[in-house]
């Protein structure tokens, strides 16, 4: 392609398909071929997929799993997980069978409150801007009872609203800091409406009061959530006597000691950390896209409280107490059971319908237990049999499809591998050898 296009979201569907296909595409027929095998057959729900979105034009697939067997505050559960990546619900499953027996996992709530900020420059007294805001106050919550009626009914909505200098960080830096309560809704399109209202509000009021001068420069930059909520907190745990936690040759008392030493280096080295959080992650993404929910904020919001201490290390602890291990994780999750795509996806809604329809506590914990069962599993891999065993015989068959196998040589290739050393090299060979 060589000059720009303009009005391309104008175009219809086909449209921007031809127009993609005759300057991206090597072999345009192919490529659009591609596309539209992808479209479901069903035109209504198809319609439906193209306006999640802006110049849509075909859908993605990731495989949809279920990991069974988690027991959780002593409910069954089936965790639906949507991820491309080999291994991570096979490695869930055995998480959840390990634990089922001992116990399961244990899950609470700690706090639930999600925040924003409108954020503001201020160059006058910044006694005289407190004296203002403290008058001003009740004017801005008042304001915003028209967006919070709805919210108000069901038990949620403002739960404070406060003035903060950060000119100690930044010159002429302010922020109003509001906290909500938004229930079973993640609430981005609520707290940011609040938001700016009070901003709307407060520059309203601010040209009207004595206390504001034209020349101290009150300004909105701007009003936006926060998806960093370290108040929308959810602990799981798991524990058991050491001695039930033999296996691979290991006593109870050197697994759980070489575990919680794992965890340690976790803590401590960032090289390891980061690679530690993501595995935990696995676990949490894939039930946040399952459910509909938006991973990308989620993510954020974890890793920026892995950091919370001003070192970035594990979002897991453990520990050996008297005769017993403890294993356990403690996150900020902002999700929701309503909005968004949970009543609009069809997939989504009957993974709600798997997880027994629950609401946004219930589905923090679950969430936070399938980030520790992930943990769980690759620390008892890696300070036992090693990663790699378990994850490349799970890579097996994307290798075999990347040979073109046939059933009968998967098959085969299966068999021949449960006593072999998997790699790409192997098994490229060893087709060779059956197809000689």
């Amino acid at each position: 392609m060589s000059t720009p296009i303009s009005g391309f979201s104008k175009l219809s569907k086909s449209q921007k398909i031809s127009w993609l296909a005759e300057n991206y595409f090597n072999d345009p027929q192919a490529g659009v071929a591609v596309l539209e095998q992808y479209w479901n057959a069903d035109t209504k729900l198809q319609q439906l997929h193209d306006e999640f979105i802006e110049n849509t034009l075909t859908n993605y697939y990731l495989p949809l799993g279920i990991a069974p067997n988690f027991s959780i505050n002593e409910k069954l559960y089936a965790i639906p997980m949507a991820i491309e990546e080999s291994s991570v619900v096979a490695a869930a499953s055995n998480a959840a069978k390990f634990w089922l027996d001992k116990g399961g996992f244990k899950a609470s709530i700690i706090s639930t409150v999600k925040n924003g900020q409108v954020h503001l420059n201020y160059y006058g007294d910044p006694q005289r801007l407190q004296q203002f805001f403290d008058r001003v106050k009740p004017i801005l919550l008042s304001d915003c009872d028209e967006i919070t009626t709805n919210m108000r009914k069901r038990g949620g909505g403002i739960v404070n609203l406060e003035l903060r200098n950060k000119t100690a960080e930044l010159k002429g830096y302010y922020q109003l800091h509001a906290t909500f309560e938004t229930l079973d809704a993640m609430g981005a399109n609520f707290i940011n409406s609040c938001l700016e209202q009070f901003a709307a509000s407060l520059l309203r009021e601010a040209t009207e009061s004595d206390l504001i001068l034209e020349d101290d420069g009150l300004e909105v930059v701007m009003s936006i959530l926060s998806n960093y909520v370290p108040e929308c907190l959810v602990k799981a745990e798991v524990s058991c006597p050491v001695d039930q936690l033999a296996q691979a040759g290991m006593s109870g008392h050197e697994f759980a000691t070489k575990f919680v030493r794992a965890v340690q280096i976790a803590q401590t080295e960032v090289r390891r950390a980061v690679t530690h959080n993501k595995g935990i992650m696995n676990g949490i993404d894939a039930v946040v896209l399952a459910t509909g929910n938006d991973f990308r904020a989620v993510e954020a919001g974890i890793h920026a409280y892995a950091s919370k201490n001003g070192h970035y290390g594990s979002l897991t602890h453990a520990k050996i107490e008297g005769d017993h291990f403890h294993f356990w994780i403690e996150i900020p999750l902002a999700i929701g059971t309503v909005g968004g795509l949970t009543k609009l996806h069809p997939l989504v809604r009957l993974c709600f319908e798997i997880l027994g329809n629950p609401g946004a506590r219930e589905l923090m914990q679950i969430m936070a237990v399938a980030g520790l069962a992930q943990n769980f599993a690759a620390l008892r891999s890696l300070t036992t049999t090693g990663i790699q065993k378990g994850h490349m015989k799970m890579h097996l068959m994307n290798i075999l499809n990347q040979l073109n196998a046939t059933p009968q040589e998967k098959e085969a290739a299966v068999e021949h591998f449960k006593a072999n050393t998997v790699s790409h090299a192997a098994a490229l060979a060893f087709l060779e050898s059956l197809r000689a």
